[in-house]
């Protein structure tokens, strides 16, 4: 079992979305990204204020429960690392997968193409819009337009930080 196998199928064991891992060759950080599932953030929030939301977030203990869990499966399975660190994917939460913009449709997200889409779009390579998911497709809406999302020309999309005051 490889290490980005061993993180997923560890973080998803637990009950968590596994967001993102970052790996540093030098010093053998481990960044781990953890997310709650979309029906234990609508549980979560209701809870906590008692009406349905989407917003909830990971707390310290969800990090403490995960990063307990990966450093017994890393030793079981002889994994070398200097330090590990799991987190919450914050408040800019990167959108890798067609998923993401399933469970984010409606947000606003800001994302970069590695090439230019070309049509109505031009040689822009960035824009900023709202996240939307149909047929089963990830698409970008920017200025009235759709921008269908190729994930192998996506260099970056995270979602808008939104703050309520």
């Amino acid at each position: 079992m490889d290490l980005a196998e061993l993180i997923e199928t560890t973080v998803t064991g637990l009950g968590y979305e596994l967001v993102d891992v970052e790996q540093s060759n030098r010093s053998q950080l481990l960044r781990v990204f953890i997310d709650l599932l979309p029906e234990q953030a609508a549980q979560a929030a209701e809870k906590r204020s008692g009406k349905k939301k989407t917003g909830a977030m990971i707390s310290v203990e969800d990090c403490e429960k995960v990063s307990r869990q990966l450093t017994y499966a890393f030793t079981v399975e002889n994994i070398e690392y200097d330090r590990l660190e799991v987190s919450s994917p914050g408040l800019d939460r990167p959108l890798k997968k067609p998923a993401d913009f399933e469970r984010f449709a409606g947000e606003e997200v800001a994302l970069k193409m590695r090439k230019a889409p070309g049509g109505v779009f031009g040689i822009r390579k960035n824009f900023q819009g709202i996240a939307r998911y149909a047929d089963g497709k990830a698409a970008l809406e920017v200025e009235g337009q759709l921008l269908e999302i190729d994930f192998t020309l996506l260099d970056r999309a995270r979602l808008v930080p939104r703050y309520e005051f």
